[in-house]
């Protein structure tokens, strides 16, 4: 599968209808659901090596900060939320993870609280291929899609934290004294 048509799917299932990252899974599996199982399974391969790709320690932080904590399914889940917003957020907070401050929601979950994980992205190619074969996907090798916890810097250092992500702790952190 290509890159191109991974995202077509999420493209379709966000396009003139906003929603929730739930009613994005939901219409994405739908979409799925009609294609060939092994289109199925290739999506959801291209889904794993979008988590790969995205399993950066900063990212991993700016979720940290945005949600305040984060363990590793949580960072997981912070990432299909992601993948819910579109390929050019990803792409965007995979780069520049300080980016998502320019996000609307993510500015009003200073003050709100929100807490922005989407589980159910995460497992579109399964229920896909339980919906349209009545089985599991076949079992796979999955790569590494995050850092080893033990190996990341601390989060809870807010110095580090305003030097690695300045915006985003400008933000969500009080202001040093």
């Amino acid at each position: 599968m290509r890159t191109d048509d991974f995202w077509a799917v999420i493209d379709r299932a966000t396009a003139d209808r906003p929603g929730s990252p739930a009613e994005v899974a939901r219409r994405a599996t739908a979409e799925l659901v009609g294609q060939a199982p092994d289109e199925i399974v290739a999506w959801g391969r291209h889904l794993d090596k979008v988590l790969a790709a995205s399993g950066k320690e900063d990212l991993w932080a700016a979720a940290y900060l945005i949600n305040g904590g984060c363990a590793e399914d949580g960072f997981d889940n912070f990432r299909g939320w992601l993948i819910a917003n579109g390929r050019d957020v990803v792409a965007r907070a995979v780069r520049d993870p300080d980016s998502l401050v320019d996000l609307p929601s993510v500015r009003a979950a200073a003050s709100t609280g929100a807490v922005f994980e989407a589980e159910e992205v995460l497992t579109i190619a399964e229920e896909a291929h339980r919906q349209a074969t009545g089985d599991e996907l076949p079992p796979r090798e999955i790569p590494r899609t995050r850092p080893d916890p033990a190996m990341l810097w601390d989060f809870d250092d807010e110095d580090e934290m305003r030097k690695r992500l300045p915006r985003l702790s400008a933000l969500f952190l009080e202001p040093p004294d």
